[in-house]
């Protein structure tokens, strides 16, 4: 008898132990940085966005959601890998939800165009969010619902399954603040410089502006 409550306390205590370890695990696991991969035309635009959201740690630019590994820019661009430009949003998910980072992305884009975005046409431009598992689509379904309730228009923009992620080459990375010097139909002008330049003649700010009005988070911010 004696035995038996032994056992049963060291039962007891053993289940104790592993609730109470995964509870930590989950608790841990929640304030671990999290990624968010979406797709809002140029790659250059949606990183420069979402760097200035707080609880936001960085913004890689990239490709995903095509067939061929370790595409190029240009392989991407002529539209023969199937992939889209897109950009991997680190966050700190105490400070910033996954939500809120989705409320940003569908006002910053035109998520009625499906044709690419701006002034950039084609496949790669197209908008789209990438999921890796079934509450991040709910997430995801659910800020697409909201920004199509709130502009009464339908939203083209897909929530496609997650799978590779490839960071484009280093003099796509923070484009919009780089100092090295590149030629456009301006003359030589610094990254920067060029950026912005780019922006305007795109009219992304413009078009962001007419459709989402005071809601638009970055327009004009650039």
């Amino acid at each position: 008898m004696i035995l038996q409550k032994r056992e049963i306390k060291a039962a007891v205590l053993a289940l104790l132990i592993a609730v109470g370890l995964c509870v930590h695990a989950s608790q841990a696991k929640a304030g671990e940085p999290q990624d968010l991969v979406v797709a809002g035309g140029c790659f250059w635009c949606v990183e420069a966005d979402f760097e200035k959201v707080s609880g936001v740690i960085g913004a890689v630019s990239g490709f995903t959601g095509g067939t061929s590994e370790n595409p190029t820019y240009k392989e991407v661009t002529k539209g023969d890998t199937g992939h889209f430009e897109a950009v991997k949003i680190t966050f700190d998910p105490e400070k910033v939800t996954r939500a809120a980072l989705l409320h940003l992305f569908f006002r910053s884009v035109d998520p009625t165009d499906a044709g690419g975005q701006f002034c950039d046409r084609g496949e790669s431009y197209r908008t789209a969010i990438f999921v890796s598992d079934s509450a991040e689509k709910q997430i995801a379904e659910a800020a697409k619902s909201a920004a199509e309730k709130a502009l009464s228009q339908k939203v083209v923009t897909p929530v496609l399954p997650f799978e590779t992620f490839y960071p484009a080459d280093s003099s796509h990375q923070d484009y919009y603040k780089g100092s090295a010097l590149v030629i456009t139909r301006f003359g030589p002008r610094t990254k920067a410089k060029a950026y912005k330049l780019y922006r305007e003649a795109c009219g992304r700010d413009t078009r962001v502006r007419a459709l989402w009005g005071n809601d638009a988070p970055f327009a004009g911010q650039s």
